[in-house]
């Protein structure tokens, strides 16, 4: 299992769940990806975006306005 960290401070909707989705599709069962963004809205989208690929998201926090989401990819994936 790998784990894969984006920086994607910055980037404003919907790039950082456009990027995140790209690699997600990249990654095998079981590898992790730590997103981290200073959105607002990947709050919302985010959660949203695993909600639609079936992943997992293992945890989110949120400090001095840095957003962290870190997802484990599912072997499962929703049509």
């Amino acid at each position: 299992m790998a784990e894969r960290t984006l920086d994607l401070r910055g980037l404003r909707c919907p790039l950082p769940a456009l990027k995140a989705r790209k690699v997600l599709g990249k990654l095998v069962a079981g590898d992790a990806l730590v997103l981290e963004c200073t959105d607002p809205l990947t709050a919302i989208d985010i959660p949203n975006l695993v909600r639609e690929t079936g992943d997992v998201l293992e945890s989110n926090s949120e400090s001095a306005g840095l957003l962290v989401f870190r997802i484990r990819k599912s072997g499962a994936r929703k049509a």
